[in-house]
């Protein structure tokens, strides 16, 4: 059986991606967009798609500058943004009658910047189906981020409204991070390697009544070329394309047809002004 669900906002959304060239917009306003192509759609180590053919992610995100200074709060900025999600296969137009627009999210997040390169975001999130193939949920969450070489973050996320999995209780997910990036010497390019891990707090991966605390791990690669011939004024634009590797818990293993682990490849363009 596909669990249909629904998924965050995407990591091409980040203003500052490793790789851009750096903003050429001084002012309180960021805008920032971005369309990728995966092989697959998983939400949090959920396959999202019994038989994909093209799965086209589109985003948009507006950030605003709202604080800067040089007491214990250093910085605050709030984002609102909008994430689709558009198939062919199985999840849209390849099952009779349904439309592509299988996914819209809708978020907004205020990142407050303390000492030392910590910053604390809470983000409110309505994931909802335009074609129908799930409820709405709605969630609230809590990242913490430190800015090192390793970047890493730990986010919870407590479901308001509706559930993920479509199990019995709403569910408080967990997700431990880190996204190392590295300049290749030569060039503008930066290879990065994010690594997730995300768990079960309770009642997230349930299953035949069972809460199983481990959903699944995440390693990728990803490659970000930016556009250095394409004028200042008109934004910092982004070639980027990755591969993750997944492998799954009992419950996720359960929900994608018995398998241990999949394989995605992805590619799109990101833009940031």
């Amino acid at each position: 059986m596909l669990v249909s669900l629904a998924a965050g906002p995407a990591a091409a959304q980040t203003p500052d991606s490793p790789g851009q060239p750096s903003d050429p917009n001084t002012g309180a306003l960021t805008v920032t967009s971005a369309v990728d192509f995966p092989s697959v759609y998983f939400f949090r180590g959920i396959r999202q798609e019994a038989d994909p053919k093209l799965t086209t992610f589109a985003a948009g995100d507006v950030g605003i500058s709202l604080f800067s200074g040089d007491g214990g709060l250093k910085s605050a900025s709030l984002n609102v943004g909008v994430w689709n999600s558009l198939h062919t296969g199985t999840s849209g137009t390849g099952t009779p009658d349904t439309r592509s627009h299988y996914e819209e999210d809708f978020y907004a997040s205020l990142s407050l910047g303390f000492g030392g390169g910590v910053t604390v975001t809470p983000t409110f999130t309505a994931y909802t189906s335009p074609n129908g193939f799930f409820g709405t949920v709605q969630e609230l969450s809590f990242k913490v981020a430190h800015a090192s070489r390793f970047a890493p973050y730990a986010l919870v996320a407590q479901e308001l409204k509706g559930q993920a999995d479509g199990g019995s209780n709403k569910g408080t997910y967990g997700e431990l991070g880190v996204a190392p990036s590295w300049a290749i010497p030569g060039s503008a390019v930066t290879f990065a390697v994010p690594v997730k891990v995300g768990l079960s707090l309770k009642d997230y991966y349930e299953t035949s009544g069972t809460d199983n605390k481990f959903g699944y791990v995440d390693v990728g690669v990803l490659l970000t070329v930016p556009f250095t011939g394409i004028p200042s004024n008109f934004g910092s634009w982004n070639v980027h394309g990755g591969v993750n590797v997944l492998g799954f818990g009992d419950t996720t293993k359960s929900f994608n047809n018995g398998d241990a682990g999949q394989v995605v490849v992805s590619g799109g363009i990101g833009m940031s002004y």
